[in-house]
């Protein structure tokens, strides 16, 4: 029979067991700020890839008008309701694309990121 012994450590923690606790806490509370803005970037990249499937349908004002409206939507910066549409002739095609800025706020630091996203689809 195989016994483990235990011993009794009177309520006290591993001081190495807090400190870990505490980084994955922090990267945790910092990583979900950040994820924040890649969901929005993923959201309105799907929105441009339904307007650019349905593009041979619709108009540029009405493609630009439903994408802004999903800009303010999801509370994107001004930059993003910059849309540009592009239809190209051979191959036929329409490309929408956009561009923002953002930072990524830590701890006495800012991260400087630059959302780009693209649809592309054949008309």
């Amino acid at each position: 029979m195989v016994t483990a012994t235990l011993r009794h450590r009177g309520g006290r923690v591993p001081i190495k067991f807090l400190v870990t606790v505490a980084v994955i806490a922090t990267v945790a509370f910092y990583g979900i700020g950040a994820m924040r803005g890649y969901i929005k970037f993923y959201q309105m990249r799907d929105e441009m890839r339904v307007q650019a499937r349905f593009a041979g349908n619709q108009t540029d004002v009405d493609m630009r008008r439903k994408l802004r409206a999903k800009a303010t939507e999801l509370g994107l910066p001004a930059d993003a309701q910059r849309i540009t549409i592009r239809r190209q002739g051979r191959p036929r095609m329409v490309i929408i694309t956009a561009t923002w800025p953002d930072t990524i706020a830590i701890p006495f630091y800012g991260i400087p990121i630059i959302y780009r996203p693209e649809a592309r689809a054949p008309l």
